[in-house]
């Protein structure tokens, strides 16, 4: 379901993230398939030297169909980035894809803390995001961090996803706030 992202991905994943339906909300653009091979390179240096965590999301068949990552790691905290092609919408690789991102951060690489910064215009993220039960309005709960993100304009909400939360979710525990705080 993820790999570590790989060159020869490149011209399939350029082909999905060029869709006007994706190309928006993917992070690190490229309108050409050279640039997005340098971006890509660039992003597997980054993630040697410890800066970010990126990963590429496969089918059942093992074709490559989005990228997940988390971007500008400090204090065992960064943040949520992903994309999936639109043939692919609607399918359940986001979710499937997300849970395997997360159990290999938390568990593996010892991340303490998923920030989501999602636009109030996008729709099916928020829902997404809304749908899981380990994730929380963060807008109130960093508001330095929610204010650094909307720093141009008021745009994003904060959604905010702790090891403890997730671990009380993966291991069947309590997961609405109220019943976290009472354990």
């Amino acid at each position: 379901m993820l790999k570590k992202r790989d060159l020869h991905d490149v011209p399939a994943l350029f082909d999905l993230m060029i869709d006007p339906e994706v190309f928006p909300y993917v992070r690190h653009k490229a309108d050409t398939s050279d640039e997005y091979y340098f971006i890509t390179k660039q992003t597997i240096e980054a993630e040697e030297r410890g800066k970010l965590i990126s990963r590429t999301i496969l089918d059942e068949w093992g074709q490559p169909i989005g990228t997940i990552n988390l971007f500008d790691i400090q204090e065992n905290r960064g943040f949520l980035a992903t994309w999936i092609g639109k043939p692919y919408f609607g399918k359940g690789y986001n979710q499937i894809a997300k849970e395997a991102f997360f159990e290999e951060l938390f568990f593996q690489i010892n991340i303490e803390g998923i920030f989501m910064k999602i636009r109030r215009a996008n729709i099916r993220s928020l829902k997404a995001a809304q749908k899981m039960p380990y994730v929380v309005n963060a807008n109130e709960l960093y508001p330095d961090v929610y204010q650094w993100i909307n720093r141009h304009e008021e745009v994003y909400d904060l959604y905010m996803i702790s090891k403890e939360q997730y671990m009380f979710h993966y291991y069947g525990g309590p997961t609405s706030d109220e019943e976290v705080l009472e354990a």
